[in-house]
């Protein structure tokens, strides 16, 4: 067996051992470390403006097409400071968007002025949100496959916000789905939890979405180590780190205009 063939059956191993299930309430959470908006979203000013004042940004992302990526192609590097192993598992992400929508992704050139850099600094998981038209970072704190920032859901949760989409609870709708627990916060982090006006995000008319990749865990931002998102549903699942949802592809497709497929 080659070595790529080895690497790939390592990091399925990995996968199947930890399986993205969502980390309980007190666990660290790389995703919720870095500080940003809602823990790792890398807003500029214009988007904070928009999100602050209620300016339509629609359908769990954003509505300004200068914000997709031109052409449907995401131009990206992955950093050297990865090893082999590190590299496939975030190739595998891509080609689990790849497979599912009609986006293509390509490796920058020297001649290329606007990608996304895969980065692996300490301090989290974390992402521009949306084509910024320069260089442009996801962070993907290196930790054992399968874990932290390695986890397969994680890495796609961090390529979907680069791809211009928000946060599944910041749904304008969410209130009828999941109840936010205030009172087991961290002080000074509710601001993380902030529900977005019907003007600012909405679901692509497809209702709410428990599995997807982009819904915070039970236990985000937790003080006491008891559930801040507590789901109306008793038998749904919230914050898996395992993969797309169908949702979560279905919305990536409208998003991009991409054709129906028979």
């Amino acid at each position: 067996m080659s070595r790529s063939g080895i690497i790939y059956l390592l990091l399925l191993l990995q996968v199947v051992l930890n399986s993205g299930k969502p980390l309980p309430a007190g666990v660290y959470d790389p995703e919720e470390a870095a500080g940003f908006v809602e823990g790792d979203m890398m807003l500029t000013e214009e988007q904070q403006r928009r999100l602050e004042h209620g300016a339509p940004m629609a359908r769990n992302g954003l509505i300004n097409t200068e914000r997709r990526w031109p052409g449907n192609v995401v131009v990206y590097r992955i950093s050297d400071d990865f090893d082999a192993a590190h590299k496939s598992a975030i190739q595998s992400g891509i080609d689990t968007l790849e497979q599912n929508t009609c986006l293509k992704f390509r490796e920058a050139t020297d001649d290329d002025t606007a990608y996304v850099t895969v980065t692996a600094k300490s301090g989290g998981c974390y992402t521009a949100v949306g084509y910024q038209g320069a260089p442009q970072e996801m962070n993907l704190e290196i930790y054992k496959l399968g874990e932290g920032c390695f986890r397969p859901g994680t890495i796609l949760h961090e390529f979907m916000h680069a791809l211009g989409f928000y946060h599944q609870q910041s749904s304008a709708i969410r209130d009828g789905y999941i109840n936010v627990v205030y009172d087991n916060i961290v002080p000074g982090k509710e601001f993380n939890f902030q529900k977005y006006a019907d003007t600012v995000v909405t679901d692509f008319e497809m209702g709410y979405d428990y599995d997807s990749c982009l819904h915070y865990r039970p236990g985000a931002f937790s003080i006491n180590g008891e559930d801040t998102i507590v789901p109306l549903n008793a038998t749904a699942q919230i914050g898996q780190r395992v993969g797309l949802s169908s949702k979560d592809i279905d919305k990536i497709n409208i998003m991009y205009k991409c054709p129906i497929q028979l």
